[in-house]
């Protein structure tokens, strides 16, 4: 959650700032061109010129912009350098504007309109990014909720790093759990305290968002064994780490405030793609799905009614990412039943429990169309591993090396193991290997290759 919150807050920032020349032009242009405030001798035989002028304010605005970390989420709170940052900014944007006016006799701008132009990006940056403090400042619990950490450490550089990430001012954090290795005396208080042995038990329904792992430089050298140790809570691991201030940031080396991170095991589910393209892309198929199924939806939803009784919907509890849990939707293909029979048993080729209406139904798959309704609510993915329910996935975990690593990725309604013949009754084995494989080698046009 860690990396998903930086990723939305520096998105959320860029677009706003990347939307500032165009709103500086706008005022620029009715204070010079369209009020009487200020005198104007001649108007604009042609707004082409200017047209461009903004073009390529917006170019050199968008490059300047990102260089001097105008776009980064936890730059809005650093003590000194902002307004540096911001003038040098405007002044790298507006130097050749007013360099290529001069030598340029084409065409005859007006002057202070450019004047007025960098005034206001001036003031709209520290407008945009005052009101985006303000904001994080005044975050609430009821519209943010806090991201759930568990520690992996508790002494003294433990205790410092629960303290740096609780009081960050860009993003509420929570240390929730703690855990404590082998001749460690805790310095941390408040939080649950674990040992290793107990990360099988909470493997599922944890609560935890990020696994942060605080060790000092000494024992860097233990990194190796605390990551197979913890791979069974599927949930994203960080390491952080205490090099001074000479190591450059990277992909998987980033700032979180004051304290520097390393992805340890970063997935697919946490990258800018995956984000925002995959998500848009679900969303949009979704609706289109529900949209063109719903007669079909609506005739299937009354043949259950008249053939047997019992609800239209089953709902079962599954696991998706990161090992949360979330209820899944199905058509009803089986005569009612106890509950505990469907979540601890297979289905069977001919289950004597599936009606004939519901045998038909899971022969076309159509039983799976209520599912476009958990992709469109953000629980699945059109394409991903196929979830399970708690009980295997507890099973399984015990059974199958690196199974619980499926769950780095959303739950889907059809994945790689399926398109290749492996639905139903199959070995779980050779699921869990195609799984693997589509999660090391994801790409949205992978997900376009599955889904024709």
């Amino acid at each position: 959650m860690i990396r998903t919150r930086l990723y939305y807050g520096n998105l959320s920032l860029r677009a706003v700032t990347l939307c500032l020349p165009l709103l500086a032009f706008a005022i620029a242009s009715f204070f010079r061109f369209s009020t009487n405030w200020i005198p104007v001798e001649i108007r604009p035989a042609a707004w082409w010129p200017y047209l461009i002028l903004l073009a390529a304010t917006e170019v050199i605005w968008a490059a300047a912009s990102r260089e001097l970390d105008l776009c980064r989420y936890e730059k809005l709170f650093v003590p000194t350098g902002k307004t540096r940052r911001l003038l040098t900014a405007c002044g790298i944007t507006y130097a050749p504007i007013i360099t290529a006016m001069f030598f340029y006799r084409g065409f005859s701008f007006s002057r202070l309109f450019v004047v007025l132009n960098a005034i206001s990006l001036v003031l709209l940056t520290w407008i945009s990014q005052v009101c985006f403090r303000l904001l994080l400042q005044s975050r609430q619990e009821n519209w943010l909720r806090k991201c759930r950490i568990l520690l992996v450490g508790a002494d003294s550089f433990a205790a410092q790093v629960a303290e740096k990430i609780q009081k960050n001012l860009f993003m509420p954090c929570e240390v929730v759990g703690v855990i404590r290795l082998r001749d460690q005396q805790s310095a941390i208080y408040g939080p649950a305290h674990y040992e290793l042995d107990d990360v099988p038990k909470l493997a599922l329904g944890n609560g935890f968002d990020d696994v942060v792992i605080a060790l000092p430089p000494s024992r860097l050298g233990e990194i190796p064994a605390l990551r197979s140790r913890l791979e069974p809570l599927s949930v994203p691991v960080r390491a952080v780490l205490d090099f001074g201030d000479s190591v450059t940031f990277s992909e998987s080396l980033f700032g979180f405030g004051s304290t520097m991170m390393l992805d340890l095991q970063a997935t697919p589910a946490e990258s800018p793609t995956y984000l925002s393209i995959k998500r848009a892309f679900d969303i949009i198929f979704s609706i289109l799905a529900l949209l063109l199924t719903s007669p079909l939806t609506l005739l299937i939803a009354l043949s259950i009614r008249l053939t047997s009784p019992g609800p239209v919907f089953f709902t079962q509890e599954r696991v998706g990412l990161n090992g949360k849990t979330f209820q899944m939707f199905k058509f009803r293909t089986m005569h009612s039943c106890a509950k505990q029979e469907t979540d601890n048993g297979w289905t069977v080729a001919n289950d004597h429990r599936k009606t004939h209406l519901g045998a038909f139904l899971r022969r076309t798959s159509l039983d799976e169309l209520p599912q476009f309704w958990n992709v469109l609510c953000g629980d699945m993915s059109v394409v991903g591993p196929r979830p399970e329910r708690p009980y295997f996935v507890q099973k399984f975990l015990q059974e199958i090396t690196s199974y619980n690593t499926r769950h780095y990725l959303k739950v889907g309604i059809t994945g790689w193991a399926q398109v290749n013949g492996l639905r139903g009754d199959t070995s779980i084995h050779d699921r869990v290997e195609y799984d693997l494989y589509y999660m090391k080698h994801w790409s949205f046009t992978f997900d376009l290759h599955i889904i024709l």
